[in-house]
């Protein structure tokens, strides 16, 4: 069974010529140097007359390998709090990404992960990064992660299982997550920045307390923090910040916004 589209004509144009403009000429619009290895992202995930120049700089930056994980939040509430996609690929009007069958046995061999596709079907935010994945390295294989709210131990153990089967099979890991949600754009900025000075510092248990504590609306901060403990685990010694946007940016409204953050993690 195949992932069919969601939100293709909503997030992101639906006819495949228009689509794979688009991603292009995102991709370019980063003015990224050589791409860098990393053993991690995050990427946006709203619309790309929101989020797609942030995604778009993020994507063009990194080395891109045949295996990706993908890590994705549960904006729907279905499904078990680790949903992990179990066979079949994923369609966006650019084709499939086919699901990769030894990463997502070795995930489900961990006892951490649920085969479940209800959590998958309405969800957004994997399916916007696939047209960039697809641009970028054509013919990658996936693996397919939503992720409800977990406490921090689950979390690293879950990165230390990522990291393992990435290790193997040398996937990236890519977390998809916007940042503070419907308030004015300084507000934003300034919380935005707490999260994302953890984020840069390679600091996922401060990552997970910080959005915690001080109520930062981060849908993602599960993916992100997961994806930080895995990286630790590859050891990472470093992360980039490759763009940060507001919806603001794109509407010229500041008074209620959405943040969106890409970075690279190395």
């Amino acid at each position: 069974m195949e992932r069919e589209t969601a939100v293709a004509g909503r997030f992101y144009p639906s006819e495949p010529g228009r689509l794979a403009d688009d991603v292009a000429r995102l991709l370019a619009g980063g003015g990224a140097a050589v791409p860098q290895r990393a053993v991690g992202l995050l990427s946006p995930h709203a619309g790309y007359v929101f989020s797609g120049k942030v995604a778009g700089a993020t994507w063009a930056a990194a080395e891109v390998p045949e295996r990706v994980i993908l890590l994705c939040p549960n904006h729907t509430g279905l499904g078990p709090p680790v949903s992990l996609w179990p066979e079949g690929g994923w369609r966006t009007p650019l084709g499939t990404s086919a699901l990769d069958g030894p990463l997502t046995a070795a995930l489900l061999a961990s006892g951490l992960c649920t085969p479940d596709r209800q959590a998958h079907l309405a969800e957004h935010a994997i399916e916007v990064q696939l047209p960039f994945l697809q641009a970028r390295r054509p013919g990658a294989r996936i693996a397919a992660l939503c992720l409800s709210r977990l406490p921090f131990a689950r979390c690293q153990a879950l990165g230390q299982a990522l990291a393992a089967a990435a290790r193997e099979h040398g996937a990236l890991l890519v977390a998809s997550s916007d940042m503070s949600h419907y308030v004015p754009a300084a507000v934003a900025r300034e919380r935005d920045r707490l999260a994302l000075d953890r984020l840069l510092a390679l600091d996922a248990r401060g990552l997970h307390q910080v959005v915690e504590r001080e109520r930062i609306s981060m849908c993602g901060v599960i993916p992100a923090t997961v994806m930080l403990c895995a990286a630790l685990e590859l050891n990472a010694s470093r992360a980039l910040l490759t763009g940060y946007a507001t919806s603001g940016d794109a509407t010229g409204d500041h008074r209620s916004v959405v943040g969106y953050a890409g970075a690279l993690v190395s």
